[in-house]
């Protein structure tokens, strides 16, 4: 069950460090060594900002390469960490290392996140009978249940967007176009240290039936619904939230379908809890949209995790196969789309606990209100 933020502790995973999790991780996989080159999962690791780098780890092992270009940065970002300069050619120096460390051993790689190319020049230069194999997403899998410092810093995200929020609805939507206003909420993001996590969602009357329209050149209008679906990214996490507010006096309909999704988002947000399949949850909010006649009319997953990434495990859809776990940070987000007419968006950014008492995030209120 959420709860909306109250000032309570974060939730979160606590106990070994990333590093020490990772080998630990590692010793269990058979691996001799992992070699980490995704650039999120290095920064996740070590904390280096920079756009060349590797880590490889293990049992025994924590050595960190980088260039010539980035040594003052990673003596200054890269703690507990061997650092290597690596001289020459890129991948040769890699391939020496790994060579060095691991003879004869076998080394986890991320294959996913290496090009084709990269991979045969890395294995074509290793020696010592070392060999490579998937590691199937080892760092993503530790990624995925945060600590509480990166609820924390989720949190800063998502209290900075909820501000935004009121920003623009007190700065009023009538008569500004949909890229105006996607333009300023990214302004203050910057003005505030951020960054966003996505371009922002600004579809307004007929646009709001397209899930992920663009921002044009198209005025508000009086008297519409405007989806709005926006995140920070701040000291390295993100957030995400969407909002649907009206311009005035709207249909019949358009005031049900609202009603409709708000009580899809809070059914769901209910349902969140460790341990539960995350199917399951789609399938409360999807249920009861269905039960309305909406159901055609619904057709994405209720939600994703959210972390380094906007879109990170696990995946909350129909045909899921995840399960939730203390420590994620998943959107609640369902919507109802009615093709050439307008769209309701409503979704929340939920940290899943052990105790069952999840957290919600999004503070900004989801009553439909009415803006100038």
């Amino acid at each position: 069950m959420a709860e909306t933020p109250s000032g309570s502790k974060p939730e979160g995973v606590a106990a070994a460090t990333r590093p020490e999790r990772l080998s630990e991780a590692v010793a269990s996989s058979g691996f001799d060594a992992l070699l980490v080159t995704r650039p999120v999962n290095i920064e996740y690791l070590t904390g280096f900002t920079g756009t060349n780098a590797a880590c490889l780890t293990g049992p025994d092992i924590r050595v960190f390469l980088t260039d010539f270009r980035y040594a003052d940065r990673a003596a200054t970002e890269v703690a507990g960490w061997d650092v290597e300069i690596v001289d020459g050619e890129w991948l040769a120096g890699v391939a020496r290392c790994v060579s060095e460390y691991v003879p004869g051993g076998t080394a986890g790689i991320e294959e996913n996140h290496l090009t084709m190319r990269t991979g045969k020049l890395l294995t074509k230069q290793l020696t010592g009978g070392l060999s490579l194999a998937d590691s199937g997403g080892m760092v993503e899998r530790l990624r995925r249940s945060k600590d509480a410092v990166e609820v924390a810093a989720i949190a800063a995200a998502a209290e900075l967007t909820d501000s935004i929020y009121s920003e623009l609805f007190e700065r009023g939507l009538v008569g500004r176009t949909e890229a105006d206003v996607a333009g300023y909420a990214v302004g203050r993001m910057r003005e505030h240290g951020a960054e966003p996590s996505f371009t922002p969602i600004v579809a307004a009357g007929p646009n709001g039936a397209s899930p992920h329209a663009e921002p044009g050149p198209r005025e508000i209008r009086e008297g519409e619904l405007v989806v709005i679906d926006m995140g920070s990214r701040l000291d390295g996490y993100c957030s995400d939230c969407t909002r649907t507010v009206a311009t005035g006096e709207i249909e019949d309909e358009a005031s049900r379908i609202y009603e409709v999704t708000l009580r899809a988002n809070q059914s769901a947000l209910e349902a969140v809890a460790a341990g539960r399949s995350a199917a399951e949850i789609d399938g409360v909010a999807r249920d009861l949209i269905t039960r309305a006649g909406y159901g055609e009319q619904f057709g994405h997953g209720l939600g994703h995790g959210v972390g380094m990434e906007i879109h990170e495990a696990p995946r909350l859809g129909p045909r899921s196969d995840d399960t939730l776990i203390a420590g994620d940070v998943v959107t609640v987000e369902p919507g109802i789309y009615l093709s050439g007419r307008y769209g309701v968006r409503i979704e929340d950014l939920v940290v899943v606990s052990a105790d069952g008492i999840s957290r919600n995030l999004s503070s900004h209120p989801k009553d439909l209100i009415k803006v100038d």
